[in-house]
């Protein structure tokens, strides 16, 4: 497993996902502040529509609906 820490999740480039399914990750989970508690205001929103793209995105070419998960994870939580 590898941890990437970013900003916001709202500023993840999906390419890079699709990236990393095609070099070999068996799944990508990314977590992102709840509704209402980002610290970029809207950046979990955008990440939400981005992510939801993806998912679509993926299924088309093939890859299966549980190698990508968006969850919500408080900044409180270690």
């Amino acid at each position: 497993m590898r941890i990437i820490r970013v900003p916001c999740t709202g500023r993840i480039n999906p390419f890079y996902i699709v990236k990393a399914l095609q070099a070999g990750a068996d799944g990508v989970l990314v977590s992102g502040c709840h509704p209402g508690e980002c610290h970029y205001l809207t950046g979990n929103l955008s990440a939400r529509r981005k992510f939801a793209t993806l998912k679509s995105f993926l299924n088309y070419i093939g890859l299966e609906d549980g190698r990508t998960t968006f969850t919500w994870v408080s900044a409180s939580r270690g």
